[in-house]
């Protein structure tokens, strides 16, 4: 299968531990872009991806959620933010949500996903950016951002969702409609999510983050990307993301997506003034406000 044939993670890169269980936040790698954020009696989810279809599934069926590893993986949630529409940070929420009551939080475009889904109303909010909304002790902001260029330089699946899209959908059914980064501020320790190797640098400026959740993949079209996304948000720690082979299965060893230079990734940070964590699935860090 095409998986063996990519590179391995080099078990050396993996972070060693930072912070433990009485750290005021706990943070915990979910594959992909996917992080759930745990403090303060609160958990955030953002782009759970779970269910991993194979490359074939993906390109010739409908996608479905595997609600039975989704449970064993993610069994309690409060909140679940969805950066943008793409299969591979969307498809899981609704059944996350649907599971745990958590309220949907996403750009409109996430929001037709929601009610495709058949969640009610009441467990979707949906968000241009730019506003604080309150999840318990938690805020969390989005910020108005761009789609990073992937492969041939190009934008995957562009366009927007403007009403519900077919559901159970085909991976063309979900372009990528608004994208949002993600600031999140819980047990006082404040985290930006970022998890397309893009962002609008006036929507950065003035804001500074604890922790920077950032893409790996496709950061080359981004001239300077891993430097000014550390100089806009002073962070003491950067978080690899979205550096798999997203068609894995979840318990599979990760394999890398074709493309992705992770230790380039990681000198750039240190070279940047932050420290680099790389790590595993369901790999845990914690920290404490600054």
């Amino acid at each position: 299968m095409l998986h063996h044939l990519l590179q391995r993670v080099d078990p050396a890169l993996y972070s060693p531990p930072v912070g433990g269980p009485d750290s005021a936040l706990s943070l915990r790698y979910l594959g992909t872009a996917g992080f759930v954020l745990s403090g303060a009696q609160r958990t955030l989810v953002l782009d759970p991806f779970i269910s991993r279809p194979g490359l074939l599934r993906t390109g010739l069926s409908r996608l479905v959620s595997d609600e039975d590893q989704l449970q064993r993986v993610i069994p309690v949630a409060d909140e679940v933010l969805v950066g943008h529409a793409h299969h591979d940070h969307a498809l899981d929420a609704p059944a996350l949500c649907r599971r745990t009551g958590a309220r949907l939080i996403g750009a409109p475009d996430v929001a037709w996903i929601g009610r495709a889904a058949g969640l009610p109303e009441a467990q979707i909010v949906a968000t241009e950016g730019r506003e604080d909304i309150a999840c318990g002790p938690a805020t969390v902001r989005g910020l108005p951002s761009r789609h990073g260029r992937v492969y041939f330089g190009r934008v995957t699946l562009p366009g927007n969702i403007t009403a519900p899209p077919p559901w159970p959908p085909r991976f063309t059914d979900l372009p990528h409609g608004l994208v949002l980064n993600w600031a999140v501020e819980l047990a006082g320790v404040r985290v930006v999510h970022v998890d397309s190797a893009d962002f609008i640098d006036r929507e950065l400026q003035g804001r500074r983050a604890d922790v920077l959740c950032l893409c790996a993949i496709g950061r080359k079209y981004r001239p300077g990307y891993v430097r000014a996304a550390v100089e806009l948000l002073n962070p003491r720690y950067v978080v690899a993301c979205h550096w798999d082979w997203f068609f894995t299965p979840y318990q599979d060893e990760p394999r890398l997506l074709p493309g992705v230079d992770l230790p380039g990734f990681v000198r750039e940070v240190r070279a940047a003034g932050a420290e680099p964590l790389v790590l595993p699935f369901d790999g845990r860090a914690g920290f404490d406000p600054a």
